[in-house]
């Protein structure tokens, strides 16, 4: 379990998460996630592929929208890779959203109908964030293997975006 804080205003507030995030090096645990036609995906939906989850508590937020289109922009350099979006949001407001933000590197991904948020250990516990996820980013290799974590622990900050792409160089 990883303590997160969330500072709106002059408050903080601890809450607590569902576990730790995947070691790295390990083997990503499988997922099953939901894309914006209602299909599940997983893993093997990207096999031989690299993976940037770009885990947000909700797109309906400053933070995640600017946590979206920044990955969305830098991740052109990325040879062989796709963007996943992860959040609690359902597939059409996430349809919606990269829409309306001309995303076209996000695939959007809910964790609707999913243990995903518990798999990954990101599911918030506790205040009035309970059930969300929390901000992270996991980067899966070709063969589904674990090279990068961030938990990010202040909620309202955005992740390392040039940390998170440079596991991808080392490739």
């Amino acid at each position: 379990m990883a303590k997160l804080t969330f500072k709106p205003g002059n408050d903080e507030i601890v809450i607590n998460s569902s576990g730790e995030l995947p070691a790295v090096g390990s083997h990503a645990p499988d997922f099953s996630l939901v894309n914006g036609r209602l299909e599940e995906v997983s893993l093997a939906t990207y096999a031989g592929k690299r993976k940037i989850l770009n885990i947000v508590p909700s797109l309906d937020t400053p933070v995640c929208a600017a946590s979206a289109r920044a990955f969305n922009e830098k991740s052109d350099r990325c040879e062989n890779t796709v963007l996943l979006m992860v959040s609690a949001d359902l597939p059409f407001a996430q349809g919606r959203f990269c829409e309306s933000e001309g995303l076209k590197e996000v695939f959007p991904v809910s964790t609707f109908r999913s243990s995903f948020a518990d798999d990954y250990g990101v599911r918030l516990l506790d205040s009035m964030l309970a059930g969300l996820t929390a901000r992270a980013v996991v980067i899966i290799d070709e063969r589904d293997r674990v090279v990068y974590t961030e938990l990010v622990t202040e909620i309202t900050h955005e992740p390392d975006y040039d940390a998170a792409l440079d596991a991808l160089k080392d490739l």
